[in-house]
C-alpha cells in the first residue's frame, strides 16, 4: 500500500480534486479518467464520505413495493395481509418495515380464541361431511347381496368372531359373539339363509356386572326379536376398579352370544368354506 501511495504522493491534493468532481456530479469512472487514478482502492479512498450522484444509482425494481409495504404497515396491516396484497415474501416485508411501529392487535385474546374455535368447528364439520359422503357412496355401491356373497360374508364373520374347534378341545358347534348390533343382524340373516330356525338358537348376554343389565337385555331382545324371558342367564364380567374402561357409557350393552344347537355339520361346512376362501384369495394373487 505504501508503494501505491508513493505513486500518488500529493494524496490530499488529489482528494480535494476528487471530492470536488464528485460534488460536481461525476461518476467514479469519470473521476478516474480525469485524475488518471486507476487503482480502485485509492479511488475509493479519494471520494470516501461523498455520496454518489443520483444519476449513477441504478433503479431498484422493488422500490415501489417497499414504499407500498410501508404505507400498508402504517395503515395497520399485518405481514400476512401485506403479502396477500403485494405478493412479495414476508422476509422482504419484515426488512422494509421493521423500523415502523407494530399495529395494535385487531382482536383481544378472548376474541382470537373464539375465532380459532369457530374455525376449527367449521373445519371439523367439513371433514365430517366428507367422511359421511365417502361412507354413503361406499354403502350405495354395494347394493343387494347374492346368496353366495352372503354365505362367504357370513363364513368370514364367523371365523373372525365365532368359536373354533381346537385339537386340544373339540367343539364343532356354532357359537358367535359380538357387540356390534349390525354384525349380529347380518349373522342372523346368514343363519336364516342356511336354514337355521330360531328354535335351534340360544341367546345369552355377556356384560360387565357394573352395567345396566336389564336395559341391555331389552335392547338385544328388540334387535333379535326374542323375548327377554327366553334369554339364557347372562355371563357377568367382574368389574376391576383399577382398570380403565372406555365402554362405560349409557350406550354400552355388552356382547350378544348366539349358540346354535345340532350344528356340527354346519360348523364343518363353515370351516371348510373358510379354507376355501383362503385358497381362493391365494390363487387371486
Amino acid at each position: 500500500m505504501t508503494e501505491i501511495l508513493g505513486k500518488y504522493a500529493d494524496f490530499e491534493s488529489l482528494r480535494e480534486q476528487a471530492v470536488q468532481l464528485r460534488r460536481d456530479g461525476l461518476s467514479l469512472r469519470q473521476i478516474r479518467d480525469r485524475l488518471k487514478v486507476y487503482n480502485n482502492d485509492i479511488l475509493q479512498r479519494l471520494v470516501n464520505g461523498e455520496p454518489a450522484p443520483e444519476w449513477t444509482k441504478r433503479p431498484n425494481a422493488k422500490d415501489d413495493l417497499r414504499a407500498a409495504a410501508r404505507d400498508l404497515r402504517l395503515q395497520g396491516l399485518t405481514y400476512d395481509q401485506i403479502q396477500a396484497q403485494l405478493g412479495c415474501s414476508k422476509s422482504s416485508i419484515s426488512l422494509w418495515v421493521r423500523d415502523l411501529p407494530k399495529p395494535d392487535p385487531r382482536y383481544t385474546d378472548e376474541e382470537r380464541h373464539t375465532l380459532m374455535n369457530a374455525g376449527l368447528a367449521r373445519l371439523r364439520a367439513t371433514q365430517d361431511q366428507k367422511r359421511q359422503e365417502t361412507k354413503r357412496a361406499a354403502r350405495d355401491e354395494v347394493g343387494p347381496l347374492s346368496d353366495r356373497e352372503l354365505f362367504l360374508l357370513g363364513v368370514s364373520l364367523y371365523w373372525a368372531e365365532g368359536t373354533k374347534d381346537k385339537e386340544y378341545r373339540r367343539s364343532e358347534v356354532l357359537q358367535f359373539i359380538n357387540s356390534d348390533p349390525n354384525v349380529i343382524q347380518v349373522y342372523l340373516r346368514w343363519l336364516e339363509m342356511l336354514g337355521v330356525t330360531r328354535e335351534r338358537m340360544k341367546f345369552r348376554l355377556s356384560i360387565h356386572e357394573s352395567a345396566d343389565i336389564p336395559a341391555a337385555e331389552r335392547f338385544w331382545a328388540a334387535l333379535t326379536g326374542v323375548d327377554v324371558a327366553d334369554f339364557q342367564r347372562a355371563t357377568l364380567k367382574k368389574h376391576q376398579p383399577k382398570t380403565t374402561r372406555k365402554n362405560t357409557a349409557a350406550a354400552y350393552r355388552g356382547c350378544m352370544i348366539i349358540y346354535v344347537s345340532k350344528s356340527a355339520d354346519l360348523y364343518r361346512r363353515v370351516e371348510g368354506a373358510w379354507y376355501g376362501i383362503v385358497l381362493g384369495a391365494d390363487r387371486a394373487t
